[in-house]
């Protein structure tokens, strides 16, 4: 069976291709890049995956793609999927994420390949789609109201129906989920914890003053290590019904501040936190805690590893790095 991963050079995507590459050894992996795409999240995978070269925004390439890779199944977590970005340039995140989906959908439905054998696309949306969650709204369920508040939620809402959309107008075997927060090794150094460790292991070898830049430490966030992530999203496209939507999260509630003081005390070193203006927004989702009951029930998913373990894992990642 064959398996492709868009947006394989990103993080989850690296990871998935790991999860896969070690649990299936019947499946081999195709995955899709962009000539401008880093690297560095999937040299290991060199001779173990076969990578196609492919902007997804380029329909003639996105449908080579898929006739080269002949998919069974396919994971689409190609997306800009950095929020703060969507708010400096929000038509190019809203047309990037679009497009590429749309013409993913299209390529499929115009393969023979893809028809005869029934392809199943899970499309990965984000928690970021609840936006302005209620108090009486915690934990989130998948009938919660969406209120999106960037640009880019606005766009993986987008994601998030034409999955639906395309499942009913033409049958296809669509199955979406919505990832809540999630990080661990190889993590960008743009994201909220990534950025923190990063800043402990510059702190410690000396290349930075003790000094940490912080934004709004008061958001309440849903953390899940990636490597539990990408195991959900393999039970989903296994087991889900398709048309439907999946939450995946821990279902436990952490303010920005917890995160940041657990990471420290990984630390010897004595750091002090200063707010940088410049990673404020200019409105933020202030509460995202997931209900993944509907999950669980379908496929027994939980998460696996401790939050603690997983910041260890992140912090070492970048002490190696800097």
């Amino acid at each position: 069976m064959n398996i492709l991963i868009t947006g394989i050079t990103g993080f989850a995507g690296s990871h998935l291709a790991d999860y896969i590459l070690e649990n299936h050894k019947d499946v081999k992996v195709y995955g899709t890049l962009r000539h401008r795409s880093r690297t560095e999240n999937i040299e290991h995978l060199r001779g173990k995956v076969e990578f196609i070269d492919c902007d997804l925004t380029d329909y003639v390439a996105t449908k080579r793609a898929i006739d080269i890779s002949t998919p069974r199944r396919i994971f689409h977590l190609a997306a800009n999927s950095y929020v703060p970005d969507s708010w400096k340039m929000p038509i190019q995140v809203l047309t990037n994420n679009i497009m590429s989906q749309t013409n993913l959908f299209e390529a499929v439905r115009a393969s023979k390949f893809c028809k005869r054998f029934g392809t199943r696309i899970q499309v990965a949306g984000s928690s970021e789609e609840y936006g302005l969650v209620k108090p009486n709204e915690i934990p989130i369920n998948e009938m919660n109201v969406l209120r999106p508040l960037s640009t880019y939620s606005v766009s993986k809402v987008a994601q998030d129906f034409l999955g639906y959309q395309y499942y009913k107008s033409y049958g296809m075997k669509i199955i979406r989920t919505r990832a809540f927060n999630h990080t661990g090794p190889r993590r960008g150094e743009l994201f909220v914890c990534s950025t923190f460790a990063k800043q402990i292991a510059e702190i410690e070898k000396g290349n930075k003053l003790p000094v940490i830049q912080v934004g709004n430490l008061e958001a309440l966030r849903d953390f899940t290590d990636v490597r539990d992530m990408v195991r959900a999203y393999w039970q989903i496209l296994d087991k889900g019904k398709f048309g439907d939507v999946y939450n995946i999260g821990s279902g436990k509630m952490r303010t920005m501040r917890e995160v940041l003081d657990m990471l420290l005390a990984l630390s010897p070193v004595k750091i002090e936190k200063v707010i940088d203006v410049n990673r404020l927004r200019p409105s933020d989702v202030e509460i995202l805690v997931c209900d993944y009951t509907k999950l669980n029930k379908l496929t027994g998913w939980n998460p696996e590893i401790e939050f603690k373990q997983t910041l260890q894992d992140l912090l070492d990642y970048w002490r190696r790095r800097v």
